[in-house]
């Protein structure tokens, strides 16, 4: 029996907390993603991002992680979800993802990853972690979004569990 098939996430504890941060660029209909060269997730298509350092905020790694990855500056990031992410080697991240429209800055390549705007219509969804098809585009259309997530080794995501809701309550 796997033992992740039916965690128990009211009592689940992350190993790490994380952010992701989506820009998006209304008015040219694009989005800001990066093709990620090191760490968790290396190869695959994402969005800035990164884990919180002792003592940071959420928003306050969403803005560091951003500039030092991409070399831009989020204004008034708004959170819109909660991931949960186990790994069947044992490793456990909650993450929340923030979306904004307005940022400083242009996007350039850093050692740990390589920007590029996409148009919003075709997101590189085969190249990007499996849980962003189910839940990014209704956050993307505002929607707040709880997720919970099991991936095997091989990052292949072997279950999901999506809600949205109206509020959060901040767990961490």
């Amino acid at each position: 029996m796997n033992p992740y098939e039916n965690i128990d996430w009211d009592s689940w504890e992350p190993q790490e907390k994380g952010v992701v941060v989506y820009i998006s660029d209304k008015k040219n209909k694009k989005l800001l993603l990066m093709n990620k060269k090191t760490g968790l997730g290396k190869g695959k298509v994402n969005a800035p991002g990164g884990r919180l350092e002792k003592g940071e905020s959420f928003r306050d790694a969403v803005i560091r992680e951003c500039q030092e990855e991409v070399f831009i500056t989020p204004i008034n990031p708004e959170k819109r979800a909660e991931l949960y992410f186990q790994f069947t080697s044992g490793y456990a991240l909650y993450g929340e993802a923030f979306f904004t429209d307005s940022w400083e800055g242009e996007a350039k390549e850093s050692s740990e990853a390589d920007p590029f705007w996409c148009d919003m219509d075709k997101i590189p969804w085969d190249s990007m972690w499996e849980d962003d098809r189910h839940w990014l585009t209704s956050a993307l259309n505002g929607k707040k979004i709880r997720g919970y997530f099991v991936f095997d080794d091989d990052d292949r995501m072997l279950s999901k569990n999506i809600t949205e809701v109206d509020f959060f309550e901040k767990p961490y």
